[in-house]
């Protein structure tokens, strides 16, 4: 982060952490630091390897910030949503059905969750550059310190994992780490994200589910640990448990592109986002949210040359002639992204829509 002087800004108060009995999930701890040195990158990859195929999620720990660090960039977050005006914040709006991009601000009550119930999310996503797009004047002051938080989170943490991934493919390590560069053309995001509480008829509507159960777009995404508890996972027994906020933690994930890159050999991890416990409940949920995906061009077929996929087999969701490209499948999926039209199933818990002739599919 940048060692000169630093503009102030208001401090954001978020929920104490709960004190409710909580049945966690359970996934590895990952020390990033390790990953600086052949030997250390070599203890961590059967680790990484086997929790993505388990679970599709680890922790990340001593990632390089401080607490300090974390907590401001907190509190930077909270900017475009305290501080711009609506005026202001329409004329930063993404245009997300047009063009398939989220850029900008996307505006409470956009997507449909269930019942009619529209969502009680709001956010505000980067290009991961940061100076690629313009900013409300508020937060201009800030880009200097956003984008050297981007930059960390693509270099420290991000290619750290990727290059663990490709490991535990047997593949030469800088394999993913090609297909993600900062400077290619690609919608890679810093996002901020906010969660209003919402009435209790809306809960008893959607059964208490803030955004349904879903697998994310892109490569890997990184979710900063903060004190709200609301993210579960579905557990390969099958059931829904929350994942433990571990303080100035990151929580990684596989998203579709990279179970598709590895043959089906990672998985992209079911998620969703659920009411917070009693103790938490009636409080906003502040995030920062790191979403890469590869670089536009790349075409999302699986790495036939691991010689762990040549011995298990490989897992297609089409033909490889047939695959989109990182950008096709990120527009694609980010333009019909909670829309209502979607096919129920006959057992009322997964809905389904066609996206690029593939069946992408919603937990309720």
């Amino acid at each position: 982060m940048p060692a000169t002087t630093l503009p102030p800004v208001p401090h954001y108060e978020s929920a104490s952490v709960t004190q409710e009995d909580i049945d966690w999930a359970d996934f590895p701890i990952i020390d990033i630091s390790k990953s600086s040195t052949p030997e250390g990158r070599a203890e961590l990859a059967p680790i990484v390897r086997d929790a993505m195929r388990t679970y599709g999620f680890i922790y990340v720990v001593n990632h390089g910030l401080t607490q300090a660090q974390n907590d401001r960039m907190v509190d930077i977050a909270d900017i475009p949503f305290s501080q711009v005006s609506e005026d202001d914040k329409r004329q930063y709006a993404s245009k997300i059905k047009e063009t398939g991009s989220y850029r900008g601000f996307k505006p409470r009550q956009f997507w449909t969750i269930d019942n009619g119930v529209k969502d009680q999310i709001e956010h505000y996503n980067m290009h991961h550059s940061i100076v690629e797009q313009q900013h409300p004047k508020e937060l201009q002051p800030f880009v200097p310190e956003i984008r050297a938080f981007a930059e960390h989170c693509h270099y420290r943490v991000l290619h750290p994992i990727l290059r663990l991934l490709a490991l535990g493919l047997e593949l030469p390590e800088e394999t993913f780490v090609k297909l993600h560069n900062f400077d290619a053309e690609g919608e890679t995001y810093l996002r901020f994200m906010k969660y209003f509480p919402r009435t209790e008829e809306d809960e008893s509507k959607t059964k208490n589910v803030w955004m349904k159960g879903h697998t994310d777009i892109g490569t890997i995404s990184l979710l900063w640990c903060q004190p709200v508890t609301a993210l579960q996972i579905m557990s390969p027994d099958g059931k829904w448990r929350y994942v433990k906020q571990i303080p100035n933690a990151i929580i990684a994930n596989v998203g579709d592109s990279m179970e598709w890159l590895s043959g089906g050999y990672y998985k992209a991890t079911i998620h969703r986002v659920f009411q917070p416990p009693a103790d938490q409940r009636g409080y906003c949920r502040l995030g920062l949210l790191y979403f890469a995906s590869g670089d536009d061009e790349v075409r999302i077929v699986p790495m036939k040359d691991s010689p762990v996929l040549k011995r298990v087999g490989i897992t297609r969701k089409f033909a490889d002639e047939d695959a989109p490209t990182m950008g096709e499948w990120r527009r694609a999926r980010t333009k019909v992204y909670g829309i209502p039209e979607l096919l129920q199933r006959k057992d009322n818990v997964i809905e389904e829509q066609i996206v690029n002739g593939l069946v992408v599919k919603h937990y309720n």
